[in-house]
This record gives C-alpha cells, sequence and structure tokens, in this order.
C-alpha cells in the first residue's frame, strides 16, 4: 500500500488539504494527516478545527512515498518557516519520493530551492515565491518527482494526479466514475 503524508500548519486552506485526504484515503492510499507542531488538532483558515494522526516529530517520513504541503494563509507562511518541514521536504526530494504542494504552498518549495529548472505553478498572486521554477498557468504540473496545483478550484485535479502517480490511472478512474466527477449527462 501507497503511504503519503500531508503537513499541516495552523491556518492551512481546508477543501485543498482534506480533498486530498479523502481523493487519496479512497483510492486505497494510506495518509497521514501530522502537525508541524506538537498540537494533536490543527485549526484551518476558516475555524474548521481538525483532528491530526501524528505530529511531524514522530513521523519518519522517508517511510512514505509522498508528501503534501496544503496551501492557506497563514499556514504557508507557518509552513516555510518551519526548520522540520525544510528537513523533510529535502530528505523526500533527495530521496526521490514525491513532493507536492498547492496554492501558495509551492512557493515553500521555491524558498528551499526544490523548484530549481522545474515547471512548477501556484496561486496567481504567489507565483513570485516560485524561485528557480518555469511558471506554468496550468491546474497541475507534474515534474518528475514535484506536483504542484494553483488553489482551490484545482484540489480535485491535484487529489487525482497524486492518485495516478502513487497508485495508478485505472485506480484514479474508478474514484472518479463513483464521485460523479466531470460526468457527461
Amino acid at each position: 500500500m501507497k503511504r503519503a503524508v500531508m503537513l499541516f500548519a495552523e491556518g492551512f486552506e481546508t477543501v485543498e488539504a482534506l480533498m486530498s485526504v479523502d481523493i487519496l484515503r479512497r483510492g486505497g492510499v494510506e495518509v497521514t494527516m501530522a502537525s508541524i507542531t506538537e498540537e494533536e488538532s490543527v485549526r484551518s483558515s476558516h475555524g474548521v478545527l481538525v483532528e491530526m494522526d501524528a505530529v511531524l516529530g514522530e513521523v519518519d517520513c522517508l517511510s512514505y512515498d509522498a508528501i503534501i504541503l496544503p496551501g492557506g494563509m497563514p499556514g504557508t507562511l507557518h509552513l516555510g518557516e518551519s526548520e522540520a518541514v525544510k528537513q523533510a521536504l529535502f530528505a523526500m526530494n533527495d530521496a526521490g519520493k514525491i513532493v507536492s504542494a498547492i496554492c501558495a504552498a509551492p512557493g515553500v518549495l521555491g524558498k528551499h530551492g526544490l523548484l530549481q529548472g522545474k515547471n512548477a505553478c501556484s496561486y496567481p498572486d504567489h507565483e513570485c515565491n516560485l524561485t528557480g521554477a518555469n511558471v506554468s498557468r496550468e491546474s497541475v504540473v507534474v515534474d518528475g518527482n514535484i506536483v504542484t496545483s494553483r488553489g482551490l478550484g484545482t484540489a480535485m485535479e491535484f487529489a487525482f494526479a497524486l492518485l495516478e502517480i502513487l497508485v495508478s490511472k485505472e485506480k484514479a478512474e474508478e474514484i472518479k466514475k463513483a464521485i460523479v466527477y466531470q460526468e457527461l449527462a
């Protein structure tokens, strides 16, 4: 079974985070929701309190196949300021594992030099933070082990892209059908 860890910081974007967790779990991916602090619950930018599965200090990131950063403010700022997040991102990238971020969070990857020479996208107002990247306006961009997406409106596409990479295109299509995603009349 494939495994992913999503890092939660106070002020994360609710739908970007929980949509990805839900789609991946439906597709058979074991997703650990990990607080970047010692708090066992983390509040979203819109006041939704979410109970975590773990805290980052207890997680061996290299035992996962992917790491996911949701956007949201000020959550993205907290992710970018965390030394533990930085270390986790470098470890995962160095191991060639999937490093993914949505909305403003791809800027955290840019801040740490992980987008150098890569194609990437982010929330339009945060494209200036994609340091070293070739900025794209696509909904989801996959470049090697780096996966980025633009925002809440692209959260489902982001989740399905991750599911396709981690499990299979067939599984992604199966889940799309099960949830009536873009069903034709």
